[in-house]
């Protein structure tokens, strides 16, 4: 119902249909991170008490090393302590270490706290390492609260993300999925979304406590020894430079990497849900071969984007190996002068590692944050997606709910540069049949677009009981008409669900009832659970006529205004044929129709038929009328009889 004609917008199948135009580029990296900063900052009832906790934890997780530090002076004291003489003083012990010409040692001796002649003092030891298991617990349990809040966030950010892209979906116009293919705009609402939320679930807390990290490491290096903190701080532009470069290179490699990702779910369920016909016209093979070239445009781009992101953490854990070295000779040197103790180097040391472990955790969730936001920026691009028209605020509403349609001056056109309806204008009076025909691409199928406003006319205007359908809430117009297309569709429940769809609250009677008057109810009855049988999506265990049976049953219990068939018995066989044709009698007694009808037969009892061709009106009356003016509608009819008799013959 939805398709464009026959030389519209809509890209055909084949190996060129989602790769024409190479490598598309990706949007502001900035941005999405902004946006995706927004969408955070809605939860922030629940991350400044996460980010409150990731403080608490780091801050008593970098205290650690100092108090361990101080715990390595105290037994480097105690065996120094136990090897003087007791009763002499410090003082006395070094001067006596530099008359014997051992000033190193000398110098060492003076930045110790010791007290000749007294051993490990096993009580301040002790108290310190209990303090420092008391601080790793608390900040252990400060992390796990963290995290748990952390989680909580996320989901409800992604679920209000998933909310959003669904209520997106229903404000944008039919032409957006006129042009996008399915399994696209599947993946973006499922793969995209799954893949942004499980990069922030592993990075997001990760990244806070790295910067936090940094910060307070720094804090307490330069507390220890400036020198030595302005030695691994060195290191970090050069880290920076590196993350920076590498990240640049492969941005647009997660970017392609997604895109591919998308196109092959694509292509995958084309195949899955037309499986049936590609194996009839031995097709496999095209199609294996398509999947092929997909298959190979992801791996391509998904082995750039993790080979050239790859290359973060081995360059980081180089400059940290690099960092190290330096900290530790010039460290060493430091003890040896008296400027620092064993125990300062041993915790700088420590503090240098944990310096350049978050710059390298950092570095390394580079690539799964670069395929975050390019999953984000595929999202973010549906959302931005232009939207339909909004209604009126104060919609207009007939007076008088009678059903009389009127196209005025009627244009469309899909594409500016080419027209398909020009100065269309006809008139459907109450409880009138109003048939269309015409050759395929004529402009039949748009006519009903355009009174459902899945599209909007381009001039002229339609009324609906002397209200302009542009004026009126497209809710408000498409409640009063009932359609059974072609194409049918069910959704997963039982059958009398899927009767009931348009009819909320109808009774099992009333479901009963409507498919009686369909002709569902003699195939139901022979199901061993009845109207209670469940149907997948796809309509599984019932044949195309039964669907397309159930499809009219909801229309009989919709009861509506206005009925649009559009080849609605197209998939039925002729006896049943006969029957819908006398239900349909019934059913459009005292209400506007619009039928699109191929087969010329079951419209003859038309009140009105109109021939289109080239999104014109080139005739239109009665059937008798159309016959005797020997004009297109006579020439489609002929033919039609002559094929008849053709293959009766």
């Amino acid at each position: 119902m939805t398709r464009p004609p026959a030389g519209g917008p809509r890209p055909m199948p084949g190996p060129g249909r989602f790769f024409s135009g190479g490598a598309e580029k990706p949007s502001d990296f900035r941005v999405s991170i902004r946006r995706l900063t927004r969408l955070l900052g809605r939860q922030r009832a629940l991350l400044v008490p996460a980010v409150g906790l990731a403080v608490v934890s780091v801050a008593l997780t970098v205290t650690g090393p100092r108090l361990l530090g101080h715990a390595t002076d105290l037994v480097f004291a105690g065996l120094l302590g136990s090897r003087l003489p007791d009763g002499m003083t410090k003082e006395q012990a070094v001067a006596m270490l530099r008359a014997e010409g051992h000033g190193t040692q000398a110098d060492l001796l003076s930045s110790v706290d010791v007290t000749p002649g007294h051993g490990m003092d096993f009580d301040a030891i002790g108290v310190v390492l209990l303090g420092v298991l008391i601080i790793y617990v608390v900040a252990a349990l400060c992390g796990v609260l963290q995290a748990r809040l952390v989680n909580q966030a996320l989901q409800r950010m992604l679920a209000e993300l998933r909310g959003e892209v669904q209520a997106k979906i229903t404000r944008l116009p039919l032409r957006y999925f006129d042009r996008s293919q399915r399994g696209e705009v599947l993946s973006r609402v499922t793969n995209d979304i799954d893949n942004l939320g499980q990069c922030l679930q592993q990075s997001f807390s990760q990244i806070i406590a790295s910067v936090l990290t940094i910060v307070g490491v720094l804090a307490m290096m330069v507390w220890i020894s400036p020198l030595l903190a302005l030695i691994a701080v060195v290191t970090v532009p050069v880290s920076i430079l590196v993350t920076a470069r590498i990240g640049k290179l492969a941005q647009p490699q997660f970017v392609s990497q997604w895109k591919s990702t998308g196109r092959l779910n694509g292509h995958i369920e084309e195949m899955y849900t037309g499986h049936a016909l590609v194996r009839a016209f031995g097709r496999q093979e095209e199609a294996a071969e398509i999947f092929r070239e997909h298959n190979e445009r992801l791996y391509e781009a998904s082995w750039r984007a993790q080979s050239i992101s790859g290359l973060m953490q081995p360059m980081m854990m180089f400059i940290g190996n690099l960092n190290y070295v330096l900290v530790a000779v010039v460290g060493g040197l430091r003890v040896a002068s008296g400027a620092l103790t064993i125990g300062d180097v041993q915790a700088f040391i420590q503090y240098s590692r944990q310096f350049s472990q978050p710059l390298t955790q950092l570095a390394s969730m580079g690539n799964m944050v670069q395929s975050g936001v390019a999953s984000a920026e595929r999202v973010f691009d549906l959302l931005d997606a232009a939207e339909q028209d909004p209604d009126p605020l104060v919609p207009a509403i007939p007076a008088q709910a009678r059903g009389r349609v009127a196209f005025e001056h009627v244009a469309f056109r899909y594409e500016p540069e080419k027209p398909l309806i020009e100065d269309l204008s006809l008139v459907a009076e109450p409880g009138h049949t109003v048939a269309i025909v015409g050759p395929t691409g004529a402009g039949k199928t748009t006519l009903i677009n355009l009174l459902m406003r899945f599209y909007e006319v381009t001039g002229g205007r339609i009324t609906l009981d002397g209200v302009d359908i542009a004026t009126m809430s497209r809710a408000g117009l498409r409640s009063s008409i009932g359609m059974v297309l072609q194409d049918t569709w069910l959704f997963g429940g039982t059958i009398a669900e899927n009767i009931a769809y348009g009819a909320e609250g109808a009774t099992r009677e009333e479901i009963v009832a409507a498919a009686r008057a369909a002709h569902v109810d003699r195939f139901v009855r022979t199901l061993p659970a009845g109207y209670d049988t469940v149907l997948d999506d796809e309509g599984v265990g019932v044949s195309g006529g039964e669907k397309q049976l159930i499809t009219i049953a909801r229309a009989f219990l919709a009861e509506p205004l206005i009925l649009v068939l559009d080849e609605a018995t197209s998939s039925v066989d002729t006896r049943t044929e006969v029957l819908i044709q006398r239900a349909m009698s019934r059913l459009r007694a005292g209400r506007t129709a619009f039928v699109i009808a191929h087969r010329l037969s079951t419209i003859r009892d038309a009140d009105t038929i109109l021939v289109m061709e080239n999104g014109a009106i080139v005739e239109q009356g009665t059937h008798a009328s159309l016959l005797e003016a020997d004009g297109a509608y006579a020439r489609l009819y002929q033919a039609q009889f002559a094929q008849a008799v053709a293959e009766t013959g």
